[in-house]
């Protein structure tokens, strides 16, 4: 008995290094292009490649930050790209939470038909209705403004077919229960939807949110005059104007990427959760 309590653990602890040194090595693996891109950033660009591109820094270019920082305007790129972050994540929270408890919740003619059309609209990708929306745009007198970057992202399929996932894993007397305590719907969602699918709700935010600061193509679209433009749109202006120095371009990035690595390091525990609970109950 002993002999074998002995194998037992010595194959669990065996199990363990070998765990250990698997995500030891899938670690590496997800953190060695960040090191490239620090690497290139600070490295002199001519030096580094006459060296051959090592993956150690060569002759670091101390003002690189700094130089990226004024030259690019990103402090006024990045205060663009946080508004529009926001009205878009804001905007994509309220109407994925009604839609969602509608097809959820409630009762009306072809609702499921309605809500088919609705998830097939998440495989048209946004260069279909590109020019449309542009158009669009251009005729309410809405380009360079807050309004322009934020319109056609005020509603997402994806957060409504999530949100919705969530609110089918509640139990269905749950509702009943609750209109015979009294419960309207605004108050049940208010009091038991939303609370009990928090972390589904707060996955979905942090998702909108950080699409929303990465947009590029739309931006560019809807944008004439260099004040307005958002993060990413200046990271290409900026490599475009240091062609030489292709360096500053990667540290630009390198701060653009700040805001959104620090909301994933820190909220990375709630995504998964949301991600995975209440996922796929029809």
């Amino acid at each position: 008995m002993a002999t074998e309590a002995g194998r037992t653990r010595g194959f669990t602890s065996s199990g363990q290094v070998g765990w250990y040194v698997f995500l030891s090595l899938l670690a590496l693996l997800v953190l060695f292009p960040i090191w490239m891109t620090i690497v290139r950033a600070v490295s002199d660009p001519f030096l580094y490649i006459e060296e051959g591109q090592p993956l150690y820094p060569v002759a670091i270019d101390r003002d690189v930050f700094s130089t990226a920082w004024s030259d690019g305007d990103l402090g006024r790129s990045m205060l663009v790209t946080l508004a529009m972050t926001l009205v878009i994540t804001l905007a994509q929270l309220v109407t994925s939470v009604l839609a969602a408890y509608s097809f959820a919740f409630l009762r009306y003619p072809f609702k499921n038909v309605l809500f088919v059309v609705v998830i097939a609209s998440m495989l048209l990708p946004i260069e279909v209705t590109l020019v449309a929306n542009v158009r669009t745009i251009r005729e309410l007198g809405w380009l360079d403004s807050i309004a322009g970057l934020s319109a056609p992202f005020v509603a997402t399929a994806f957060g409504i077919f999530l949100i919705r996932q969530g609110f089918m894993s509640m139990p269905s007397d749950l509702r009943e229960a609750a209109t015979l305590d009294g419960y309207g719907h605004a108050r049940f969602l208010w009091r038991v939807a939303i609370p009990m699918n928090r972390a589904i709700i707060g996955s979905f935010t942090l998702i909108a949110a950080l699409t929303a600061w990465n947009q590029y193509l739309w931006p560019r679209a809807v944008t004439t005059r260099e004040s307005w433009e958002t993060v990413q749109v200046t990271l290409r202006s900026i490599t475009v104007q240091n062609p030489e120095r292709f360096n500053v371009g990667v540290a630009a990035a390198l701060i653009a990427a700040l805001p959104v690595l620090i909301l994933l390091i820190v909220f990375q525990k709630q995504i998964i959760r949301g991600l995975t609970s209440g996922a796929v109950k029809g």
